[in-house]
């Protein structure tokens, strides 16, 4: 499966359980795209949002995401990875 590293704007003023909310709608529905989000990190600063997840293409993060109530056009394809 591919990486994938999405950012979220608008998202400032919005406390800690709204972003789990968020990702809770996420995980709901992303079997249906056969999607995985592994993380979400949250700036409530600047308002952003950033998901990893794992997926079979960018399209499918942005329709699970989309699905979900919470859009974004800024997905990453992360192919490499350093541990």
């Amino acid at each position: 499966m591919t990486k994938f590293m999405d950012v979220h704007s608008g998202f400032a003023g919005a406390t800690a359980e709204q972003l789990r909310e968020a990702h809770e709608r996420d995980l709901a529905i992303e079997g249906s795209e056969g999607v995985h989000f592994e993380h979400a990190w949250f700036d409530p600063e600047s308002g952003k949002v950033f998901c990893l997840s794992s997926g079979p293409s960018k399209e499918a993060v942005q329709r699970v995401h989309e699905r979900a109530g919470h859009p974004t056009t800024e997905i990453y394809e992360v192919p490499i990875e350093l541990e």
